[in-house]
């Protein structure tokens, strides 16, 4: 664990010298463990997510960075590798593709990068990737939008 301590240091150190514009967010949610962490992600541009603040919750096991964290959306999000009522996320790098070299940073870019490109062949939401599928892109954007007003604007937008 202690390796898992020293990388999770240096990661916070290096977010906290070099912010990303794409993460609102992104540290530990308490000073009781290190393993737990949160992360506000902003929606991408030029997409039904824009404008949209997505959070995070990072489950970083004592074995990391050999073993990837697990990420969950805690912001209910309508996306077709999104399981809406766990958020849990289907991406290759926290499963099969993870290799040490990626970040929490840079995982966190990855799932933001996913918000843009859903994969429909691989879905959590099936309803969203079936509109995908069936070349429904407005029906998909206009469903995603209305998700995003009604989960992920930040309180600025309530107004």
């Amino acid at each position: 664990m202690a390796a898992a301590v020293r990388r999770l240091l240096k990661e916070l150190q290096d977010i906290q010298n070099d912010p990303s514009e794409e993460i609102v967010f992104l540290a530990p949610i308490d000073d009781e463990s290190i393993l737990r962490w949160r992360a506000v992600l902003r929606g991408p541009r030029d997409s039904p997510y824009e404008g949209g603040h997505f959070e995070l919750h990072i489950s970083v096991p004592e074995q990391y960075p050999i073993r990837p964290p697990t990420l969950t959306f805690v912001t209910p999000v309508c996306h077709p590798n999104v399981h809406f009522e766990t958020g849990e996320i289907c991406l290759d790098i926290l499963k099969s593709q993870w290799s040490p070299a990626w970040t929490l940073t840079s995982t966190c870019l990855a799932i933001q990068v996913l918000l843009a490109n859903p994969e429909p062949s691989s879905p959590l939401n099936c309803d969203a990737a079936n509109l995908l599928r069936c070349g429904d892109v407005m029906g998909y954007k206009s469903l995603v939008g209305l998700y995003t007003r009604m989960y992920a604007l930040p309180p600025e937008h309530l107004q």
